[in-house]
């Protein structure tokens, strides 16, 4: 990128609030802020309120997606830097910063993506009201979806709350618009501030640590990244080509794409993947792991679509059912030991193991334990989505909230008596039982599956490995579902 660095503060200018959009490609609110103005400033703000204790006593945002934030929010400075200008950081709450800001450097327009779940909306509501008092406009934008709402076949009140309808439809008369452009030469006011960016320990957490040498990947924020990893999973290891038959996999980077984070962060486009998919299928031919792949972009929408329609309801116990799923009286209890890794079933223990060491858990995984805690524990679903708003690198609202609900009965499920059969899953998608050791050292002396059910070896058998914790037939595990 070009940069000509004004020297004057004549013409218009128009500040570029990032949020959940923390990248330059395909990026509406740049490309059309760099066309419209005369010069741009490109403001992000570490609000405070996302790294407090939600109402469940679990925190917003933890110490993984804290990281990845920071390393995102550090390469889009350095975009800005390589173009002569610079990201102004701030730590402090949007409707507070952006009209100090604007009143600075005489802000003509404020440009933002909009969001969708009521936190986020609220915050954009605040903001607009602040700048309306100094007769600024806050100007909404949509970029976080594959399909543009106004490109659907139907109004979003109207969206089919079965995804298979939904899908049906729009893939028969929906379209994908194109990227936008880079933005090309961007111009700044001469005077902007150099930033700091906080560090994990200014917002709450101890220093890094080392990744676990058993992750999946070592996740690192930032669009640099997140399209380095686009190039490897389509080109270099042409991972996509049996993208269907291992993305139930549990061990390594490549069983599935794992762009989700840098999706979820805006570090990554989910237009700039169809095309991928489009420029791969026409080099290589179509089949059923890239058709799968633009499945998972579209699932991503139709929550987000959801939580457009219903708001709220998402994060009520009822969900859009309104009727909360049953629970059990010593649900804290079971609660504190499913997140712990500490419920007496290895596979279960071995994700969340792997979740709290590494801040990601495989999509088979994340079926799993949810469906082990609403419809086994009997836990409320409620607390299991806080807990992976806290943990996860990959968390958004839409995704995160409308998928619980979905396993919990209360979602977009037809099926509501949907019941996983853990030691089904567990042979089925960890048949040698190598993810559970992994995870759980203290059982790699158990061979096969026998790994997955350590309670029937012999009292002599688990006194001669040291095993404990998994020497009862757990009393909460169901078997008769599948």
């Amino acid at each position: 990128l070009i940069c000509s660095v004004s020297l004057t503060m004549s013409g218009k200018t128009i500040l570029v609030w990032f949020r959940k959009d923390l990248r330059i490609h395909d990026n509406e609110i740049l490309t059309e802020a760099v066309r419209k103005g005369d010069f741009i400033v490109p403001v992000y703000c570490f609000d405070p309120r996302h790294f407090q204790t939600s109402s469940f006593g679990l925190l917003k945002t933890g110490f993984f997606r804290t990281k990845f934030l920071i390393e995102s929010v550090e390469d889009l400075r350095q975009s800005f830097r390589n173009a002569g200008g610079d990201l102004i950081i701030r730590v402090g709450k949007p409707e507070e910063v952006l009209p100090e800001l604007v009143s600075r450097y005489s802000i003509h327009e404020v440009y933002h993506h909009r969001e969708v779940a009521s936190e986020e909306t609220g915050v954009s509501a605040l903001v607009e009201d602040a700048l309306w008092k100094l007769k600024i406009n806050l100007r909404h934008f949509i970029g976080h979806t594959l399909y543009h709402k106004e490109d659907l076949p139907f109004p979003i009140n109207s969206i089919p709350d079965v995804f298979t309808s939904f899908r049906k439809k729009v893939e028969r008369d929906g379209m994908v618009r194109p990227c936008f452009e880079d933005p090309g030469t961007m111009k700044f006011p001469s005077d902007l501030e150099n930033s700091n960016i906080p560090a994990l320990s200014d917002l709450g957490f101890a220093l890094s640590e080392p990744v676990d040498d058993r992750a999946v990947m070592n996740f690192k924020g930032g669009e640099t990244e997140a399209l380095k990893r686009l190039k490897e999973y389509f080109w270099d290891t042409n991972a996509v080509k049996n993208y269907k038959q291992t993305r139930n996999g549990l061990i390594g980077a490549d069983y599935s794409s794992k762009f989700s984070s840098w999706i979820a962060m805006g570090c990554l486009s989910p237009r700039e993947v169809y095309w991928e998919i489009k420029k791969y299928e026409k080099a290589n031919g179509s089949n059923d792991s890239t058709y799968s792949l633009y499945l998972e972009l579209l699932w991503r929408d139709y929550f987000r679509f959801m939580m457009k329609k219903y708001g709220n309801k998402f994060f009520q116990k009822g969900g859009l059912v309104g009727t909360a799923p049953e629970e059990s009286e010593n649900q804290h209890e079971l609660f504190e030991s499913w997140k712990n890794g500490e419920t007496g079933i290895p596979f279960i223990d071995a994700n969340m193991k792997e979740l709290n060491a590494t801040g990601f858990m495989s999509n088979r995984g994340r079926q799993n334990v949810a469906s082990y805690l609403v419809k086994d524990l009997k836990v409320n679903w409620l607390w299991g989505a806080a807990y992976f708003e806290e943990k996860l690198i990959d968390y958004c609202p839409a995704n995160n909230w409308g998928n619980w609900a979905y396993v919990a009965g209360v979602g977009n499920d037809p099926r509501v008596n949907r019941h996983f059969n853990i030691l089904k899953q567990a042979m089925d998608y960890d048949p040698n039982g190598d993810y559970v050791r992994l995870w759980i050292p203290q059982l790699r002396v158990i061979k096969d599956q026998n790994v997955h059910q350590p309670w029937n070896l012999s009292k002599a058998e688990l006194a001669e490995n040291q095993i404990k914790n998994y020497t009862e037939f757990p009393s909460s595990l169901v078997m008769d579902k599948v």
